[in-house]
């Protein structure tokens, strides 16, 4: 098997779709226990598939810290994330499919999708910036542009702005949060913070929710009248 063909296989794509997810987040190497977690298997597992991907010219080893993607890594990472962002945006789209299960469905077909197709989905969805979850969608020159975020656990009373994305790791998370109408787009207001690691009390639109622990973690805004100051984050 040829460096070429070996480069597009799924297990390289989804190696290094998580190399570069975990580069964004710490703007360091990624080291093999943390690309272990990740990718739920085993340092060993891992450090086996990083020596074929240093041979392959899609890592590079930094001493005693860990790995980074190449050049052509990245481009990798950001075409298979293109190629599902925009199969998420589609399945939600154009076939109706809930988005706490496009997720899973992208997760197989961005393996598979040809260029051609990439093409077609763009262009039939209008050339899409966001994914049903807000993710960017990576450009068709494989360009990606993540604006600062807050999250919403980190806000206090008298913020507002606007819910702009949420991860798309938790299908039951998604779920509650389409089961009472939230979802990427929409305008909030805190109105209140528990103490001691309480949830907040956000008020969408007239309803008012309590939003906490692990959802409000997940949960990215942009704030538009700041009541103090945040951990930004792209």
């Amino acid at each position: 098997m040829s460096a070429k063909e070996l480069i597009r296989t799924p297990a390289v794509e989804d190696y290094a779709k998580a190399i570069f997810s975990l580069e964004r987040r710490s703007e360091q190497s990624v080291s093999t226990n943390a690309l272990a977690e990740r990718l739920g298997i085993t340092p060993g597992s891992v450090s086996a598939m990083l020596k074929r991907l240093g041979e392959l010219g899609v890592i590079s080893h930094v001493p005693y810290r860990g790995v980074r993607l190449t050049e052509d890594g990245r481009r990798i990472a950001l075409e298979v994330i293109r190629h599902h962002r925009l199969l998420e945006s589609y399945l939600a789209e154009a076939l109706g499919m809930p988005w706490d299960r496009v997720h899973a469905e992208a997760e197989v077909l961005e393996h598979v999708i040809s260029e051609d197709l990439e093409a077609l989905i763009a262009a039939k969805l209008g050339h899409p910036t966001v994914d049903p979850h807000g993710d960017p969608i990576p450009t068709a020159e494989l360009e990606l542009e993540e604006p600062l975020t807050d999250r919403m656990e980190s806000l206090q009373p008298g913020d507002e702005g606007l819910f702009v994305r949420v991860s798309d790791s938790d299908p039951e998370m998604l779920r509650y949060l389409a089961e009472r109408g939230i979802a990427p787009g929409e305008r909030f207001l805190v109105r209140e913070r528990q103490p001691f690691g309480g949830p907040l009390f956000v008020l969408f639109g007239e309803r008012e929710h309590a939003l906490g622990g692990e959802l409000a973690g997940a949960m990215r805004v942009e704030v538009s009248a700041p009541h103090g100051a945040h951990s930004r984050t792209a």
